[in-house]
């Protein structure tokens, strides 16, 4: 018997219907994962499990059986049991989930008192060995701090510490690692995975990630526009994905292979949950849709004997070549590991990806031992009594028409550095040149000529747009501010038109606001105000982290366009090593404060030498292929206002020894562009 039984689940919303006949059963000990989108339903799918759904959302049909009880019929006092007890949840956002003004121990205990009977001591006591059991450092210590004290990857699994309180047999977990860095998101799914081992736990998981799902689940259902359109074992799923929709979302991942080139991306967006489906809801992004897919709602077929699908197709064009290349090998991931030598071959595009570039023209970007030191004032005098070293003496050059690819775990002082390049934040030492021009030390009115030279893609695009303006205004802010489209409205207009044009957005929707626009199309528009005033140099801050890998293919795609038209050159600032892998022309490697080695993306990625490097990589979720074998990276990054005494690493370095503990590195050359910073590297 099914621990839990979902069967034909309907939500409503008013007219909208986000979820829309979902029908699944999770086993005791099973890891069961959600796939699809933002926008297919999956979150809605889970809040209407624990009956938490938002305000004017109603079940309008269905049953959810859990452990034999129907859970829909129950009264709130007896759900209120079940929440915790039997079925814990992880949200999407720990910093929202957590109280702000609630200490960590308070909350933990909260759970504790209702669903264990724990007080005082004894409740304290539980909650050290929750923290122990999720791998928190110095638990006693952090029962005392507040969320704001923790790292995004110690308040997830302060989540997961409340979630697990109650000993729950069901844990569901809502992207429980979206937006974390890799090395984090391999602690935190280690975490779960070990937990649901020992204890039996059943997990429901939600996630767009597949390396996440192709980590941790046992099954796998993908789901589309409120329904489940393909379910499989997840060894045939990553082997032999069926749906049109599944073959096009592994086709849509980055790829090294394919360097130079566009990657497959999914036309249009998931259709709005008001939307009247007749036929197939993937009808209109499916290149293999036929008449009769217009016509009726395809039912569920099996593909195999464990694996089905609603699709008429007998078979999905591509299927075995995206087995082939980037599925898994029968078993789970981690069933036949290899070793980390393996990545040092070079890549079947390695040599061409690089390309021949003239290293005798001159840098477009040139900066030398640039730091960023922020005081920490104290008292009431505000006296200065150390500083936090930011960014402590990094030295970088790039090329026109290049990608260096900066990337680190958070708090290493990537995002830092890309706004002192751009004197967004003033450097307190050291030298930028753009054109061979000098910023630093440049007055505002001395830097305003150049600001049209280099723009900046934030991070989270609906925050760094101001909702109150019209996506046209937003456009043409730095065109008039530079004096660029100054009294000339008409031109404006037009270069609004040709801008919008270029990003893939239709030119009426300069008079829309951002709200009303995907997360895919904000970025577009964010890509479209920087290229406004014909920047030479791009900083883009991470600006694919929390997309669909749909969403995602389809920015790298038109970034790579714009470099090839404009000869852009890109500084490119991210943790994902996929998006590195397919788009950078060289990577430095970034922690606490300092640039620890570089070189071309395939010297660094394929054959790294400095300990965190090659940490990064190890924590890197395959898609396809094995899990690699190497000694995970633990513990947390020290704290830039009291770095370590000699190499930064030794603290969380396998191979540190007493040198390491007392000599700064100095940069060893592997060759002609690759160096790093390591003590264990013979000159």
């Amino acid at each position: 018997m099914s621990l839990l039984r979902v069967s034909n689940l309907v939500i409503d919303i008013g007219v909208a219907c986000p979820v829309d006949g979902v029908s699944f059963s999770i086993e005791a000990g099973e890891c069961f994962a959600l796939l699809g989108e933002s926008g297919c339903g999956k979150s809605m799918t889970a809040l209407g499990l624990m009956r938490l759904l938002p305000p004017g959302a109603r079940v309008s049909q269905g049953q959810v059986e859990f452990a034999g009880t129907q859970l829909l019929a129950l009264p709130e006092n007896r759900m209120r049991q079940v929440r915790g007890g039997g079925i814990g949840m992880i949200f999407q956002e720990p910093a929202t989930s957590l109280n702000p003004v609630m200490r960590i121990g308070h909350q933990i205990g909260e759970a504790l008192a209702l669903h264990e009977q724990l007080q005082g001591v004894a409740a304290r006591a539980r909650a050290v060995e929750l923290l122990m059991q999720v791998g928190i450092p110095d638990p006693v210590r952090r029962l005392d701090e507040f969320p704001f004290q923790l790292s995004g990857g110690m308040k997830q699994r302060v989540m997961i510490a409340m979630a697990l309180a109650g000993r729950p047999r069901l844990l569901i977990a809502d992207e429980p690692t979206t937006a974390l860095d890799v090395t984090i998101q391999a602690q935190v799914l280690d975490v779960l995975d070990a937990l649901r081992r020992k204890q039996g736990m059943a997990v429901l998981l939600i996630s767009h990630d597949l390396g996440v799902v192709a980590r941790m689940a046992d099954r796998v259902g993908v789901m589309y526009a409120g329904q489940l359109v393909e379910e499989a074992p997840r060894a045939r799923f990553f082997a032999h994905p069926a749906h049109p929709y599944s073959v096009r979302l592994f086709s849509a991942l980055p790829d090294p292979a394919r360097r130079g080139a566009n990657l497959a991306t999914i036309p249009g967006n998931v259709p709005p949950a008001e939307t009247h489906h007749v036929g197939c809801r993937f009808v209109e992004r499916c290149p293999e849709a036929l008449a009769q897919c217009r016509e009726a709602a395809p039912a569920w077929r099996a593909v195999n004997a464990d694996q089905r699908m609603r699709c008429v197709l007998e078979r999905s064009p591509g299927i075995e070549k995206v087995g082939t290349s980037r599925g898994l090998p029968a078993g789970r991931a981690d069933d036949a590991p290899r070793s980390f030598e393996s990545f040092s071959g070079q890549s079947p595009s390695g040599t061409a990806a690089e390309g021949d570039h003239d290293t005798m023209v001159p840098p477009l970007l040139s900066v030398n031992d640039l730091r960023v030191h922020f005081p920490i004032r104290r008292g009431l005098l505000q006296r200065t009594v150390g500083h936090v070293r930011a960014v402590d003496g990094i030295s970088l050059q790039l090329q026109a028409g290049r990608t260096l690819a900066l990337v680190g775990e958070s708090g290493c002082g990537k995002t830092t550095a890309g706004k002192a390049i751009l004197q967004l934040v003033s450097p307190t030492s050291g030298q930028v040149h753009l054109k061979g021009q000098l910023l630093v030390g440049l007055s505002t009115s001395e830097l305003r000529p150049l600001r049209a030279q280099m723009q900046m893609i934030f991070q989270d695009p609906f925050a760094s747009l101001n909702p109150r303006m019209r996506v046209g205004d937003i456009i043409t802010e730095g065109m008039r501010t530079l004096g660029l489209a100054a009294g000339r409205e008409k031109k404006s207009a037009e270069r609004v038109a040709e801008l919008l044009g270029r990003v893939g957005l239709a030119a009426e929707m300069a008079s829309r606001y951002p709200h009303e626009f995907s997360g895919g199309q904000r970025q577009r528009i964010a890509i479209a105000r920087a290229l406004a005033v014909n920047p030479s140099l791009l900083v883009c801050d991470e600006p694919t982290s929390a997309l669909d890998v749909s969403v995602q293919a389809q920015i790298l795609n038109l970034l790579a366009q714009l470099q090839r038209e404009q000869q852009l050159a890109f500084l490119f600032i991210t943790h994902n090593i996929a998006v590195v892998d397919y788009l950078a022309h060289e990577v430095a490697v970034m922690y606490l404060g300092r640039i620890v080695e570089r070189g071309t993306t395939d010297e660094v990625l394929r054959n790294p030498q400095h300990p965190y490097t090659q940490a990064l990589l190890a924590a890197v979720l395959p898609v396809h292929g094995p899990l690699v074998v190497m000694t995970r990276l633990t513990g947390e990054m020290p704290s830039a206002a009291k770095p370590p005494q000699g190499c930064h690493f030794h603290p969380r370095c396998p191979h540190a020894d007493a040198a390491c503990r007392t000599t700064d590195p100095a940069e060893v050359m592997i060759s002609a562009t690759h160096g790093a910073c390591c003590l264990k590297l013979k000159d």
